[in-house]
């Protein structure tokens, strides 16, 4: 592929390329800052992930690594054309050195697609693995034809592991096995429903059923015949991966026709406080993945704050509870300090993607290092797992806590309760 990176590399070495004496010098050599790319979800309906964004950025500025850096932020406004579109205005028009985007498939996959065909190193998280690097294949339903990355690179967890998480917290509770599932028409949706990749084969190897009704559109407003489904086969565990809108809609319409399940864990709608917040006591002892909270014992490489220090002073600032994308999205601007802080001319890309590629640096959300480890294969260029755990919301004075109740697969993140059933 002729990226528009090989085109200005190939048109300098045959002389086609003109500059003027004097000013093709490094930007970090001329005191210039290092321009950073930043894409998530600022509106629309995944807008819950980005509400710490501010924040983080502003730490990572006032940080003794960030006077070196510029941010530049956009907002995908939560649509995966918006996101392509602002990841080329970046690239083109700010010229950004690295790009750095978070929160979803819808997100990180049209960003780290523009940023490989423009040869621009991305730096992604927020996104299961396998939705990130499968999604991305021209063939996804073709392993042999899957190729790996000159210029992106993820960081996060897979299918496997939340399997793990899932299966161990459910077996923490007597129950028929029988799984429910809501999978919509997106790029998540789409790769958790998957028969073949998705939770199905591993939720069958641990003994549990699964019955996938069909994706639906999100926003949409009726679960009829999901519930209709879930009922004929008797199920005691409802799963799936929403965007927070739709679990409300789905959650009251399943209250409202009598189906009572002994256990509910669902991604990406039951991550945020607020989400669970507005089900008010219907949203006790829901329960989902967790990826960061408090209690982590990790620290960040920029400020030095404990993952307790760093959700504290969000809230401190903010007055809002802490929220997991607060680790996350700290830890692009540490990954992004750290690669940056080992390359002499950060304008060649070719250069700043080996020093990705080379990380192996402590965050606080753990180690960071594209090393291959529990990675197949076929992905490990690429990808880099962080640990997973399993919480439930408890009702509280005034909100909700975030319990974890499973850290199997992560012993050295400490649990704070035992799984318990829907009332």
């Amino acid at each position: 592929m002729i990226t528009r990176r090989t085109f200005m590399q190939s048109t300098a070495a045959t002389g086609l390329a003109l500059a003027a004496p004097g000013l093709a010098m490094p930007a970090i050599a001329q005191g210039t800052k290092i321009k950073l790319g930043y894409v998530s979800p600022q509106t629309g309906p995944l807008a819950g992930f980005a509400e710490s964004d501010a924040y983080n950025i502003a730490a990572f500025l006032a940080s003794e690594h960030g006077a070196n850096f510029e941010v530049v932020v956009k907002d995908s406004q939560s649509n995966p054309n918006r996101a392509a579109e602002v990841a080329k205005e970046l690239i083109l028009k700010d010229e950004v050195k690295l790009m750095l985007v978070a929160s979803t498939p819808e997100t990180t996959n049209p960003v780290a697609g523009v940023c490989e065909g423009e040869g621009v190193p991305c730096i992604s998280t927020v996104a299961p693995w396998q939705p990130w690097f499968i999604g991305q294949q021209g063939n996804p339903g073709d392993p042999s034809s899957w190729q790996s990355f000159d210029y992106a690179f993820h960081y996060f967890w897979g299918m496997e592991d939340v399997i793990k998480v899932y299966t161990a917290m459910w077996n923490q509770l007597s129950t028929n096995k029988a799984v429910g599932g809501l999978f919509p028409n997106d790029a998540d949706g789409n790769a958790w429903g998957d028969p073949d990749r998705g939770l199905r084969p591993g939720l069958a190897e641990q003994g549990y059923a699964l019955t996938n009704p069909g994706s639906f559109h999100n926003l949409t407003d009726d679960f009829s015949a999901q519930i209709n489904a879930f009922k004929a086969a008797n199920t005691d565990i409802i799963t799936g991966v929403l965007i927070p809108p739709d679990f409300g809609t789905f959650w009251s319409q399943l209250r409202q026709q009598g189906l009572k399940p002994k256990v509910v864990t669902v991604a990406k709608a039951l991550l945020f406080p607020q989400s669970v917040e507005t089900l008010g006591e219907a949203g006790h002892n829901l329960s989902s993945e967790v990826w960061w909270t408090p209690s982590h014992p990790f620290k960040s490489s920029l400020t030095g704050k404990s993952s307790a220090e760093l959700a504290a002073d969000f809230t401190a600032k903010s007055g809002r509870p802490w929220t997991q994308p607060i680790g996350f999205v700290h830890s692009l601007f540490e990954v992004a300090a750290n690669v940056m802080g080992r390359v002499s001319d950060p304008s060649d890309g070719d250069a700043v993607a080996a020093a990705v590629a080379a990380t192996d640096m402590a965050t606080v959300v753990g180690k960071v290092a594209w090393n291959g480890v529990n990675v197949p294969p076929f992905a490990a260029k690429n990808v880099c797992k962080t640990p997973l755990t399993g919480g439930q919301w408890r009702k509280k004075e005034g909100g909700y806590d975030l319990v974890i109740v499973e850290n199997g697969a992560a012993p050295e993140i400490p649990t704070g309760g035992k799984m318990e059933a829907l009332s």
